[in-house]
C-alpha cells in the first residue's frame, strides 16, 4: 500500500503544478461545456462545488442550473464520513466550512442524482485523483448504492494524466468536462 500512497502523492504534486498554471491563465467561458451538459439534466437534483484554491470554477454553470431545479454544494460533516449536500443558490448566505470551502449558513440537505466532482487529476479512462480524503469516493459509493448517480468530473485540460494510480475504493467518473471538451466513459 505504501507504493500506491507514494504514487498518488507524486501524481498529486505534479497535477497541482499543472492545475496552477491552467488556473493562472484562466480563459473566459471555461464552464461553457459544463453548462451545456447540465442543460441536458434540467430538473434533476444535482450538486456542484464552491471552488477553492486553483479549482476550475463551476459557479456560472451551477447558477444557470439553479434557475431550473435544485442545486447543492457538499458539506463535510466529519472525518471519514460521506459528504452531505446542502441546497445552494447564487445569493445564499455562506460561511466558512471545513478545509476553507464555503458552505450555506443554514443548510437544507438533500440527495443529488448528479454530482459535479472537483479533482486534482484525471485520465482518459475516467480515473480521478482527489485530495486524498476519500470524501467523494465514500459519498459516490453511498449514493450509487441507493440509485443511479452520475459523477461528472470538472477540470482544466492540463489536469489530464496518462494514468491515475487507483485503488478498489476509488469511484469512477461517468463523464469528464474541461474548458475544451467532454469525455464520456462507458461502463
Amino acid at each position: 500500500m505504501t507504493d500506491l500512497i507514494d504514487e498518488k502523492a507524486a501524481a498529486r504534486k505534479s497535477a497541482f503544478a499543472r492545475r496552477k498554471v491552467a488556473h493562472d491563465k484562466r480563459e473566459p467561458g471555461a464552464s461553457d461545456h459544463l453548462k451545456a451538459i447540465l442543460a441536458r439534466y434540467r430538473g434533476m437534483p444535482m450538486s456542484g462545488y464552491l471552488p477553492i484554491r486553483t479549482e476550475i470554477d463551476p459557479l456560472p454553470a451551477m447558477a444557470e442550473a439553479a434557475a431550473h431545479g435544485t442545486v447543492g454544494v457538499p458539506v463535510i460533516p466529519g472525518p471519514d464520513m460521506p459528504l452531505k449536500f446542502a441546497k445552494w443558490t447564487p445569493d445564499i448566505e455562506l460561511v466558512e466550512g471545513t478545509f476553507g470551502a464555503s458552505v450555506p449558513a443554514h443548510p437544507d440537505f438533500f440527495e443529488p442524482e448528479l454530482v459535479i466532482v472537483p479533482l486534482v487529476a484525471f485520465d482518459a479512462l475516467g480515473g480521478r485523483l482527489g485530495y486524498g480524503g476519500g470524501f467523494f469516493d465514500r459519498t459516490l459509493e453511498l449514493l450509487r448504492s441507493r440509485r443511479p448517480t452520475l459523477a461528472i468530473g470538472f477540470a482544466y485540460d492540463e489536469q489530464e494524466a496518462d494514468a491515475i494510480p487507483l485503488e478498489p475504493t476509488d469511484q469512477p467518473l461517468d463523464m469528464l468536462v474541461t474548458q475544451s471538451r467532454v469525455l464520456n466513459f462507458t461502463r
